[in-house]
């Protein structure tokens, strides 16, 4: 696998920290990744399930969101309106630079950014998310009883996984102006929906409305005993292998290359059991 270390503009025009994986040939398609929220491009599960594509021929792009990271700009001035763009930032760098996106990836509210984008991102045929909420204004309940305290002051330093942020009363107001799931319902596009049975940080009922929002072609796959981060390396590793097996249906330069290798005698890798 070659990483290259770019940056792009994002919806200020403030520079982003992005990782470019690619694999050692030329690659039969581009994917976007979007992290959890207030993680980073680097955490473990998005640089496995990047390292486990890059190994079934797909390059990857995961980039730090405004603020977060690498990525220049302050966390407090962003909401999930600001995320989306970013992500459609990305992609446009991609277009420019290398081939637009055919596949997007998002963990968490990641994945309700790259649901929402979809639609301004022309190329992309199959999106996928992992443990991602039904709706925006899921990500409140991390906030707990700081709402209201937010909503009075107009902006708090919280801890979130052990680290402090400033959330701004303009951040819960987008989350709450925000909704998905008709995009979902419009998308257009293959929708692979992952989720973990128990995961405590975005419960399976969100997954759950998700897919019954999508119309076909749409999969759910049970991450069973995954926790929401996929910090277990198996659960990373399995979701990137069902992933890519899903992804080579619906992008058709995957699916040429994988006729190719088999009218070779090429051994094709399908996803085995967890």
């Amino acid at each position: 696998m070659h990483t290259q270390k770019l940056q792009f503009p994002g919806h200020t025009g403030e520079m982003l920290a992005a990782r470019l994986d690619t694999p050692d040939d030329a690659p039969h398609a581009y994917a976007l990744f979007a992290h959890c929220f207030t993680c980073s491009k680097d955490i473990f599960a998005a640089s496995r399930i990047s390292a486990s594509l890059v190994e079934r021929g797909f390059a990857v792009l995961r980039f730090d969101f405004t603020g977060l990271g690498m990525s220049e700009g302050e966390f407090a001035n962003t909401n999930f309106s600001s995320n989306v763009t970013d992500l459609i930032k990305a992609a446009d760098f991609l277009r420019a630079q290398y081939a637009a996106p055919t596949l997007l990836i998002g963990h968490s509210l990641g994945g309700a950014a790259v649901l929402a984008a979809a639609s301004e991102i022309n190329e992309v045929t199959a999106v996928a998310t992992i443990g991602a909420p039904a709706e925006p204004i899921h990500v409140q309940e991390q906030l707990g009883d700081k709402i209201e305290q937010i909503r009075e002051q107009g902006e708090l330093e919280v801890q979130l996984g052990g680290r402090p942020f400033r959330i701004q009363k303009q951040f819960l107001d987008d989350l709450e102006a925000s909704t998905i799931r008709q995009r979902v319902h419009d998308l257009g596009r293959a929708l692979l929906v992952m989720h973990s049975p128990v995961d405590a940080t975005v419960g399976i009922d969100n997954a759950r409305k998700l897919f019954e929002a999508a119309c076909h072609p749409k999969s759910f796959v049970s991450l069973d005993d995954a926790d929401h981060l996929l910090r277990k390396r198996r659960d990373a590793e399995y979701a990137a292998s069902v992933l890519a097996a899903w992804a080579s249906r619906y992008l058709p330069e995957v699916q040429a290359m994988q006729d190719v290798q088999a009218q070779d005698g090429s051994h094709v890798e399908s996803p085995e059991a967890d």
